[in-house]
């Protein structure tokens, strides 16, 4: 593993090269990633970086700073919003990044992120939550990633055929309050829905589904980067997402949930994501350009 430092919009980062990628740790605040690009374009971060944007919260001015970061569902203010502008640990080894986030006292939990190299390419992505505290907790891990502005996420919805006769229920979505499904960003097909992140669309959309297969993905510029995971038995948040996507004016961010556990005291729990970054060239938001260039990228 080659390591190196770089500037990222004003952030301090440890870029180490982890397979075919470069990712990017933020070490004076976080845990953040807030760099992820190919090695065969290393000037092109996928991720977005806001170095200003936030939310006042009861406990100060929550940055979301960007990039890569881990939360714990289902979501709350101010627990969600614990500030996190403090350093924090980033150690490597031959084959690993390790990001260690600071305890977070009120909530009674620590975060962590591990980074290895994935045998079929890219990078496994590890996500782990502690319960630091002295009783049970239940919560699920929950994975966002802010996008690189002027692309699209996909999030494949194909059908799974419960029962032979369709009268059973196989697809379902979760809708936020400020959600208009006559938005624009918004395009629907019998396989795939595809969210736009528009620049010039100030107020924002979210969209939660089931992926099925598991996988979300975001193109931008000649660029699919993919994330992969294991759908767990158990109940998940937001009436049972696995996938979410928000978009405003500012970003778009591509994130995935592990299902609700309850962890006692000392004990973790963990989501893992496999991160593929392709370059494909034009892709539409279209089902055969899914079919056609981003889902062989999967086998």
């Amino acid at each position: 593993m080659i390591v190196e430092d770089k500037v990222v919009d004003g952030f301090k980062v440890k870029v180490a090269s982890i397979g075919d990628l470069l990712i990017g740790a933020a070490y004076e605040i976080g845990p953040r990633i807030l760099y992820l690009a190919s090695r065969k374009k290393p000037e092109l971060n996928l991720f977005g970086v806001l170095p200003d944007v936030g939310v006042q919260t009861s406990e100060g001015f929550w940055r979301i700073y960007g990039g890569h970061r881990l939360w714990s569902s289902p979501e709350a203010k101010p627990r969600s919003y614990s500030l996190d502008d403090k350093p924090v640990r980033v150690e490597f080894d031959s084959d690993t990044l390790m990001i260690y986030g600071n305890p977070e006292e009120n909530n009674c939990i620590q975060k962590e992120i591990m980074i290895k190299a994935n045998p079929n390419g890219g990078a496994q992505v590890i996500h782990r939550i502690r319960n630091i505290g002295r009783w049970p907790i239940t919560l699920a891990c929950w994975a966002l990633s802010v996008m690189r502005k002027g692309g699209f996420a996909i999030i494949p919805i194909k059908p799974s055929k419960v029962d032979e006769e369709g009268l059973l229920p196989d697809r379902h979505l979760s809708l936020w309050p400020y959600t208009d499904l006559t938005d624009r960003r918004l395009l629907f097909t019998d396989e795939y829905i595809f969210i736009r992140q528009d620049p010039n669309a100030e107020k924002p959309v979210k969209i939660g589904a089931k992926a099925s297969p598991e996988w979300i993905a975001y193109w931008v510029d000649g660029m699919i980067f993919m994330k992969q995971f294991s759908r767990e038995a158990g109940e998940y948040p937001d009436f049972g997402c696995n996938v979410e996507v928000y978009t405003n004016s500012a970003m778009l961010e591509l994130e995935t949930l592990g299902p609700l556990k309850t962890i006692n005291p000392s004990e973790s729990v963990q989501h893992i994501e496999m991160w593929k970054v392709f370059e494909t060239g034009k892709i539409r938001m279209a089902v055969e350009d899914v079919r056609d260039k981003i889902e062989p990228l999967l086998k």
